[in-house]
């Protein structure tokens, strides 16, 4: 399943690698591609995981979800 997010407050490089990792590091995320600009990431996932929970994971490193 293929999930997309516009992420606010990613400023740098290390801002998206930590949301990259954090991501990755999800259980049932398959792939993960973050983009600095325009601050979004779009994440492949197995049926289980939904799109709230990869919200909390981003929100959890500090960074904002503004859409879905």
């Amino acid at each position: 399943m293929e999930h997309r997010l516009s992420i606010t407050g990613m400023t740098c490089g290390g801002c998206s690698g930590r949301v990259t990792r954090v991501l990755e590091s999800t259980t049932g995320v398959n792939s993960v591609v973050v983009e600095l600009n325009p601050g979004s990431a779009v994440i492949n996932t197995s049926d289980e995981v939904t799109t709230a929970q990869l919200i909390e994971v981003v929100e959890g490193t500090g960074f904002t979800v503004i859409s879905q």
